[in-house]
């Protein structure tokens, strides 16, 4: 029982960790402002329900313009998109 535990704990973190975005590593005082970035984003017609930081990311979940639920890692600089995944 203690072997399937691990077995199953060790596929969740790898799977885990193959899903994290990969953003480019800025210097903080180079990152665009929260506040900045979250108007941008609701600009572009998505609808933010929660914003965080991820490593070097910053990362929304939320509904874009059609109203389908996104995932949307971000450039903490450029505000580029670096992943992004769409659930119905």
């Amino acid at each position: 029982m203690l072997k399937v535990f691990i077995a199953v704990a060790a596929t969740l973190a790898t799977t885990s960790a193959l899903a994290a975005a990969n953003c480019a590593k800025h210097p903080k005082n180079e990152w665009m402002s929260e506040a900045d970035a979250k108007a941008k984003i609701e600009a572009q017609g998505y609808k933010i329900q929660k914003f965080k930081i991820d490593g070097n990311c910053y990362e929304i979940y939320g509904t874009d313009k059609d109203g389908k639920k996104v995932e949307i890692y971000f450039d903490t600089k450029t505000l580029d998109v670096v992943k992004s995944e769409t659930r119905r």
